[in-house]
Parts: structure tokens; sequence; C-alpha cells
């Protein structure tokens, strides 16, 4: 763990070479947190884990000067890239181009960080960009949680709140984010 942490130090100073020794160590790692999302996101089975974790790779080293703290700051990040990624992909699929309008699929109850979710990362992600514009801390919590699929303890330790706080949040977000796709047009 201490080798991640101290490259993404070398990072801001030599990013080119830091960023070849990052990969490797961190490669495996990624690809986990990407087939998790990919899994639980029916509508992006098309989207290869591999090309997942590219992308954002590259979206997440081509930033400008990237200030990570830690690991699971990098993991965190990482999980908004491959969120971004994602969004990316779910709206080129909606257009006329890729085949017009997906089928909505309506959901009876919104299960987070279950494997099953259906609902429209499109949706999904406007919802959340809803939310972080109201409470920027539950909507990190969701980020970290769903996205990044870290425990309440470890997305309490890299926001600086309690587990109990995160358990809260999360509840709060949850029950947010049901009602606000529930009343979506469509």
């Amino acid at each position: 763990m201490g080798s991640v942490t101290q490259l993404l130090e070398e990072l801001r100073d030599q990013p080119s070479a830091a960023s070849e020794k990052l990969l490797p160590l961190v490669y495996e790692d990624l690809r986990k947190l990407a087939r998790s999302r990919l899994r639980n996101e029916a509508g992006l089975m098309t989207l290869p884990a591999t090309a997942l974790v590219h992308e954002a790779y590259l979206r997440l080293i081509g930033s400008n000067a990237p200030e990570w703290d830690h690991r699971g700051h990098f993991f965190a990040a990482a999980a908004e890239a491959m969120r971004r990624v994602a969004v990316d992909y779910a709206r080129a699929a909606r257009t006329q181009k890729r085949g017009g309008q997906l089928a909505r699929v309506e959901l009876d109850t919104l299960k987070m960080g279950s494997p099953g979710l259906d609902s429209d990362l499109v949706d999904l992600d406007e919802a959340l960009t809803q939310l972080e514009s109201l409470d920027h801390s539950m909507a990190q919590v969701v980020k970290l949680k769903y996205f990044a699929g870290l425990s309440n303890e470890e997305t309490a330790r890299s926001l600086g709140l309690s587990p109990r706080t995160v358990n809260r949040h999360w509840t709060a977000a949850r029950a947010w984010l049901n009602r606000t796709l529930d009343a979506s047009p469509g």
C-alpha cells in the first residue's frame, strides 16, 4: 500500500515516469472495480472492463496536477472517472445514430450497491448531480459507496466523517434518489 501512496506523491513531480509505475500496481484493483460497476449496469454490457479501466486511467492521469493524498483517495477519483466514462458511453448509446432512445425500465425500488441495479445510468447521473447541488456530502457518500464500492468505514475515512454519519447520509441519499428517479419523466 505504501508504494502506491509513494507513487501518487511522485506523480506530482514526474507525471509520466510515475504513471508508468503506478498502473501495474493498481490495474487489477481497477479491473475489479470496473467489472463490479459493469455487472450492476445492464445498459453497459457491451462496454468491456478493460476499455473502462483504460479510459478512466487516461482521464485520471491526464488531469491537471492530480493531488491524491492516499490510495483510498486515488480509488475514489478512479471510481468517479469510471462513472463519467460510463455515463458518456450511455449517453452515446441513446443518440439516434446508435439506435435512439433505449427502452426505459421502471424500478419498483432502488437497491443501490446491490447486483441487478437496472436504472438508467444517465438518469441516475442527472439525479446524482441534483443531489450534489443540494447536499455535497451525501452525493460524495453515494459516489464512494456505490461507484467505488467502499465500505462505510472506508468512506468515512476518505471523507473525514464517522461511520454513523456515512450510514445516515447513505440512507437519506438512497431515499432521495428513489423519489427523484420515480418522479422523472419517461
